[in-house]
């Protein structure tokens, strides 16, 4: 089924992003004072919340939900659709939130909210990836 596969590659590209942040930072939010520290970090954050909502959205599609007019809608959807609970939405549209100041308002971003996002929301993209994978047969049942 390819789109097990595409979402299985999607968690990958998570956990390679998290292993790099890992890698730069070693969760040390002090490391981020570094301008270069604080780009690989940033871009890796980025890239994993894409690879989030990309997953987001093949389930969306598979099974047929309504499509999302915006990316936290994805999360919302899943919400609705009672994959995703409450709580995880709110962490995942948080996340959203950041890749879209990220993205588009990068002048914008604050070195305490990197820090903060280092050491109490990483978890929360690991959250989302460990239960679509543990539930990924069952979403996909026909």
């Amino acid at each position: 089924m390819l789109e097990k596969d595409a979402i299985l590659s999607k968690i990958s590209i998570i956990k390679n992003c998290l292993r790099t942040i890992e890698k730069v930072t070693s969760f040390d939010p002090e490391k981020l004072n570094d301008i270069f520290v604080q780009d690989v970090f940033v871009l890796n954050v980025q890239r994993a919340v894409q690879a989030c909502i990309d997953i987001a959205n093949i389930i969306i599609s598979k099974k047929g939900f309504r499509l999302p007019a915006s990316y936290k809608e994805s999360f919302y959807i899943l919400h609705r659709e009672g994959i995703v609970d409450e709580s995880l939405t709110k962490k995942m549209n948080s996340m959203v939130g950041f890749r879209n100041i990220a993205v588009h308002e990068y002048e914008n971003l604050e070195l305490e909210i990197l820090k903060s996002i280092l050491t109490k929301n990483l978890k929360d993209l690991e959250g989302f990836y460990s239960l679509i994978y543990t539930n990924l047969d069952k979403l996909f049942q026909e």
